[in-house]
């Protein structure tokens, strides 16, 4: 077909047909930046407490962030149950829980193996149940900046995002 061909409107749908259809396959291939994964798969979760900030990664495209709040003595790595320290280390989503006491949460692996052998070193109970959550449930005001025992805050409307699009298995970084 020639361009003298585009005179007839029928031509030119299909081509102009033909080149959408092009455009979006080519979109949603990510040109592999993604390895293979949806933009909207989250293939990882990297947790930056000196910047109380999450992203949430495709492949290594950073798709979403957001603010966070910590435990409430964020300083320094978790060490034992109670020290309001959230953990650093490389950790997976380990579990989802609709039925929390905050608008939903992920459960984070900690302690790990490192976490383990470091408390029986020192002769503590490293703690546990570690989460990315959203708000309490029955909050009346919207939390201070650092009010969790440990875990990862956002807000509900986040929480929400994150719960329906981070999966079992998903692994977690948390950096100092």
């Amino acid at each position: 077909m020639t361009w003298k061909h585009f005179h007839k409107p029928a031509a030119l749908l299909q081509v102009l047909a033909a080149a959408a259809c092009i455009t979006v396959a080519s979109c949603s291939r990510d040109a592999g930046r993604t390895g293979g994964k949806s933009m909207n798969e989250i293939t990882s979760v990297e947790i930056h407490k000196s910047e109380r900030r999450m992203i949430l990664y495709s492949g290594d495209v950073a798709v979403r962030g957001f603010d966070v709040g910590l435990g409430s003595s964020p300083v320094g790595h978790k060490q034992e149950r109670g020290d309001g320290r959230t953990p650093v280390g490389t950790y997976i989503i380990d579990r989802q829980n609709p039925n929390s006491r905050f608008h939903l949460s992920l459960g984070i692996s900690y302690p790990n193996e490192v976490d383990r052998q470091v408390a029986e070193i020192l002769g503590k109970d490293p703690g546990d149940n570690i989460f990315i959550h959203g708000e309490p449930n029955n909050f009346r005001r919207r939390p201070g900046r650092d009010w969790t025992d440990g875990c990862i805050a956002v807000t509900n409307r986040e929480m929400d995002y994150i719960f329906r699009t981070v999966k079992v298995g998903t692994p977690v970084q948390i950096y100092h």
